[in-house]
């Protein structure tokens, strides 16, 4: 998460988790910038009509964020592995919404990962992603964890660790092991 310091988000995220309603708009100016790179991120991946925008896209994770009233705030590393949950729903919830009103219409894609599909790139449906997600859950919590981190929170390798409270080298390997098994699950659909 670069260029977002540590101290002062992780400070205002206790304050909030105490009550301060305060906290929580001063938080927002803070992680804005990387909530925006990440949601950017993502729909930079997304066909070119695609209506939703970065700016919407945060704005609409920080609606999600200020409804989160039982969530024991730590640090800056489980803020971001929260926003990474929230724009997996929100991204899946806009491509059912907009695969319903087209009826059955051409579901949203994105690229999971270069290292995904060997070896070209591969166009995923964020809606089987998300349902073959939940597969991979029943099987391994962590390993779709990591891939909501990476994917969906645009954290590197060491920033899942630290979401994770694990070592790089697991969240490397969960993760390779991850992106294999959703390539076979998602093929087999």
């Amino acid at each position: 998460m670069p260029g977002v310091s540590r101290k002062p988000v992780t400070a205002l995220l206790k304050r909030w988790r105490q009550g301060d309603s305060t906290a929580l708009e001063k938080l927002l100016p803070l992680v804005y910038s990387e909530l925006r790179r990440i949601a950017a991120q993502h729909l930079r991946r997304e066909k070119p009509n695609h209506t939703l925008q970065p700016t919407a896209l945060v704005h609409e994770v920080y609606l999600k964020l200020v409804e989160q009233h039982r969530i024991e705030w730590q640090n800056r590393a489980q803020f971001f592995g929260v926003t990474a949950q929230l724009v997996r729903r929100i991204l899946v919830d806009h491509a059912r919404t907009k695969c319903a009103a087209k009826r059955g219409g051409a579901a949203l894609t994105v690229t999971l990962d270069d290292a995904v599909s060997e070896p070209t790139r591969q166009d995923i449906d964020l809606m089987k992603l998300d349902d073959a997600l939940l597969s991979l859950a029943a099987k391994d919590q962590q390993q779709s964890r990591v891939v909501e981190l990476r994917f969906f929170g645009g954290l590197s390798i060491e920033e899942a660790a630290e979401v994770l409270g694990i070592s790089p080298s697991t969240v490397k390997r969960d993760w390779a092991a991850a992106k294999a098994w959703l390539y076979r699950d998602m093929s087999s659909r």
